[in-house]
């Protein structure tokens, strides 16, 4: 099979689950040599970029599924047509070329972005949000999710899966990732205002084996734990090391001060806001996935935070002994 975003948090962590399983794993990347010390033994690597079709299709040849976790998560780039060139046109070069191949499985990373979303209310997989997202990545995740969807009436035997925030294990620190290492390390001064659904990586990649082995063609599955606050997190990350400080929180209006601030700014160095206006938003949110269908269809069961936690943190190496 074929497997995107390997050397991602999400990848990463199906590479592992899938060679668990003895299945035959070949992934597309970029840079074989760098990424070698980034995936599990037993990987096959194809060069490629989910952005260059050719290289996509060459990379199919001969692999009768696919897994297709790679992506921008970020929210901000100072071209924002990068979004659209990775998430949209890089999802189209894999599903084009799984439908000339008859591909017998597709299982799509998605977010829980496509979904409509009221603070602090419980939402599903059962209606998508037809209004544009706020932030270019949203759209641009809206977008590919379109054309899976539209590419199922096409034959492609397609499942979704939908991760909220995702951390554990991975060659990379970033997203959730980075904000745990950033609060070990003490470089996190104050933490933002509000809070976001989280869950282990480990327990994404299973839903996604999961999906394809059990799930009807078009059927979606959130992948999410439960939504902590930022200091409920940073709390965890205290009490599991034994030691820290959590550190205070910053007051919404000056949050959005320093992200309008930081946003103008970068409209004309062309580098990362400290804060990007995307973050804040959704960390405002309050935003309560549930992930009800991939524990009653699927018998997923999400490993408990504070295990996850402990697990993610000594993967790092954080955590004396």
């Amino acid at each position: 099979m074929l497997l995107t975003g390997a050397t991602g948090t999400v990848g990463h962590a199906i590479a592992r689950a899938l060679v668990r399983r003895g299945r035959p794993v070949r992934a597309l990347v970029r840079d074989p040599d760098a990424a070698r010390a980034c995936v599990p033994d037993g990987v096959e690597l194809a060069p490629g970029d989910v952005t260059d079709a050719a290289s996509v299709g060459r990379a199919l040849a001969g692999c009768t599924a696919v897994y297709h976790a790679s992506g921008l998560p970020e929210q901000w780039l100072p071209d924002e047509r990068t979004f659209t060139r990775v998430n949209v046109d890089g999802t189209r070069h894999l599903v084009e070329a799984a439908l000339a191949l008859r591909v017998a499985s597709f299982v799509y990373t998605s977010t829980i972005d496509v979904f409509p979303m009221e603070p602090g209310v419980p939402f599903d997989e059962r209606r998508l949000d037809p209004a544009p997202k706020a932030t270019a990545y949203e759209r641009s995740k809206q977008e590919a999710d379109r054309l899976v969807t539209a590419a199922v009436e096409r034959g492609l035997p397609a499942r979704f899966v939908h991760p909220s925030g995702v951390f554990g294990p991975a060659p990379r620190t970033t997203g959730v990732n980075a904000f745990l290492v950033g609060l070990v390390r003490g470089e996190v001064p104050m933490l933002l205002p509000g809070g976001m659904p989280i869950v282990f990586a480990d327990d994404v990649a299973e839903v996604h084996v999961l999906a394809e082995e059990r799930a009807p063609v078009g059927a979606r599955f959130i992948a999410s734990d439960a939504y902590r606050t930022l200091r409920e997190i940073a709390e965890a990350v205290v009490a599991t090391r034994g030691r820290g400080k959590v550190p205070p929180v910053l007051p919404v209006w000056v949050a959005r001060v320093v992200a309008a601030a930081g946003e103008t700014v970068s409209g004309f160095t062309k580098k990362p806001p400290l804060l990007p206006r995307g973050q804040l938003h959704f960390l405002g949110l309050h935003a309560v996935p549930s992930a009800r269908r991939a524990q009653d269809e699927l018998g997923w069961r999400p490993t408990p935070f504070v295990d996850a936690l402990r697990e993610t943190l000594a993967s790092f190496g954080l955590l004396d002994g």
